[in-house]
């Protein structure tokens, strides 16, 4: 059974472990860094910077075998109504058994439903399609926005998408 909780410094090996090429790193973290490969002790540091913050919410998905998830909440707006997923990594060894899917279920319900979220975004690199059919699968829209960060001297392209929460009305 597979359970979220927040993350913790030790778990930070095991995540920066998954990280194996530049750009699978670069999937995961975009611009936020400005070297690879990263170290627990980077991954650690990043997020203290976030330390003791009301909007940023580092998780940890695991089960009985150990840690095999990770991602990022964080508020977006200074009303705390929109939630944007980041940092979404799932261990290889448990890539295409819904690994991915059940922590973004959990994920989910955490935003709808503790931190009162009205929509959840993220973004989603250009040809990283295993990621858009699982969001998709989740009921992520695409919004049309396509955003782009500067990489190695490369533009990557990001697509935007969304879910609305439950409370949402829907168009008649």
């Amino acid at each position: 059974m597979l359970r979220l909780r927040p993350y913790k410094k030790c778990d930070a090996g095991t995540v920066v472990s998954w990280l194996k090429d530049e750009t699978t790193f670069r999937m995961w973290s975009a611009d936020r860094y400005d070297h690879y490969p990263i170290t627990a002790e980077d991954l650690n540091a990043h997020y203290e910077g976030f330390a003791y913050s009301d909007h940023f919410y580092e998780m940890t998905a695991f089960d009985e075998t150990g840690v095999v998830g990770h991602m990022i909440l964080r508020f977006t707006d200074p009303e705390k109504k929109s939630v944007r997923f980041g940092f979404v990594s799932v261990d290889d060894a448990k890539r295409g058994k819904g690994y991915g899917k059940q922590m973004l279920r959990l994920a989910i319900r955490y935003a709808f439903d503790i931190l009162r979220a009205e929509r959840i975004t993220l973004g989603v690199f250009e040809g990283n399609e295993s990621a858009f059919r699982c969001y998709r699968a989740l009921g992520f829209r695409e919004t049309g926005e396509l955003e782009s960060c500067m990489i190695s001297g490369k533009e990557w392209i990001f697509r935007e998408m969304e879910l609305p929460g439950p409370e949402a009305e829907t168009p008649a």
